[in-house]
């Protein structure tokens, strides 16, 4: 019999999660009810911030961010091309010009020097995206910001438990929006969060989240009826998957270890491997707290990359590729200037791999993808 395969999994779910829905679905079930308001209230405690607005995605929670800030038509934000396409997509959904920058190679963040060269006189804010939970310089990154008057958004959607320079990722700017979509660490299926550290605008984000009344305001008994107080949409969570995250969230420093585990495994038998072949592993960068949300390898040639994925493959081991870069998409040619240059991008976009990391896997599945690396050749 041909062992298992190892692949990037679905999410970790027991019994804890279906007894969570079934005593959500015992009251109310559409969004901002009991489960919804401990989780907040979990996430927020979690983050360090006054609060947080559970969203029905991560990209709703980038728009929602967007909207409360007052960024539109007109305006520009600088992010990078090296993302999932909801970063782009959230800033052309609330009438911005996305602006994309290249990233630097040790974190696959937004580089801030390069984000300097692309700032003009109609740039409103900067959306850094936090890859594999490593944070880019946001030192820089926010001081130039302030320098420059400008708001900034963290795309954290990979970032739930990590840190930079110990301070949770997505409570550094002026919001932070995170995904529990089933691909991340903790899910709820599909779901997001804001997070966010001025309580004014906390309170114009929950207006805009409950298209645009003050219903929330209502449920909580501030105000004896709610109404139409200005423009708003549809983004909130429903309870019953508030109600997986509770569970999830239970489970988060469980699945933390796990995941450590096998990063750790990869590191140690990897290591000596990828420097004498010129393949770079996530740098252990001074002052950052991983999440060991992705792990990845960076060959010197795409060439070498593809042998890789191809042999791993054959042994029933799912490694992949990640973003095609929105600048060279089909959709972002036409939304990114031609001749716009990012060649760290497009050099990561051609050689990183994805190896799988899942809580679930076991010390034999991480020697079966050790053994699969080291067994390439080029």
């Amino acid at each position: 019999m041909p062992p298992r395969p190892v692949a990037l999994s679905a999410p970790w779910f027991d019994e804890e999660e279906v007894r969570r829905i079934r005593q959500a679905l015992s009251g109310r079930v559409a969004g901002d009810g009991p489960y919804c308001r401990r989780v907040e209230e979990r996430l927020a405690k979690l983050l360090e911030v006054p609060r947080v607005l559970l969203t029905t995605s991560c990209t709703h929670a980038l728009e929602l961010a967007l909207l409360a800030l007052g960024v539109g038509p007109g305006q520009e934000v600088v992010c990078p091309s090296f993302t999932f396409v909801s970063t782009a997509n959230a800033i052309l959904r609330v009438g911005a010009r996305p602006v994309m920058a290249d990233i630097d190679e040790a974190t696959l963040g937004l580089d801030p020097a390069d984000v300097a060269r692309r700032l003009t006189e109609r740039t409103a804010a900067l959306l850094p995206v936090h890859y594999a939970g490593i944070a880019p310089d946001m030192d820089a990154l926010l001081s130039l910001a302030r320098e420059r008057g400008l708001k900034v958004v963290e795309d954290a959607a990979q970032g739930l438990a990590a840190s930079y320079h110990g301070r949770p990722l997505g409570s550094l700017g002026d919001a932070g929006c995170f995904s529990f979509h089933e691909t991340k660490n903790v899910t709820s299926g599909e779901g997001g969060a804001l997070a966010l550290r001025d309580r004014a605008l906390a309170d114009r984000a929950e207006i805009i989240r409950e298209k645009g009344t003050n219903r929330s305001a209502f449920l909580r008994g501030d105000v004896d009826k709610y109404t139409w107080v200005a423009e708003g949409s549809s983004y909130v969570l429903s309870d019953l998957l508030a109600a997986v995250l509770d569970a999830q969230l239970d489970k988060l420093p469980e699945i933390q270890a796990r995941r450590a585990r096998v990063a750790a495994g990869y590191r140690a038998g990897l290591s000596d491997w990828a420097g004498g072949r010129g393949v770079t592993l996530p740098s252990a960068s001074p002052g950052r707290t991983g999440n060991d949300h992705i792990f990845y390898l960076l060959f010197p040639t795409e060439e070498a990359r593809e042998r890789c994925r191809t042999l791993l493959q054959s042994r029933g081991i799912l490694a992949s590729f990640h973003y095609v870069p929105l600048h060279s998409s089909p959709f972002g040619q036409g939304v990114v200037p031609a001749g716009t240059a990012l060649p760290v991008t497009d050099r990561v976009a051609r050689t990183l791999l994805r190896l799988p990391i899942h809580p679930l896997m076991t010390e034999e599945d991480v020697d079966r993808v050790v053994d699969g690396v080291r067994a390439t050749d080029w």
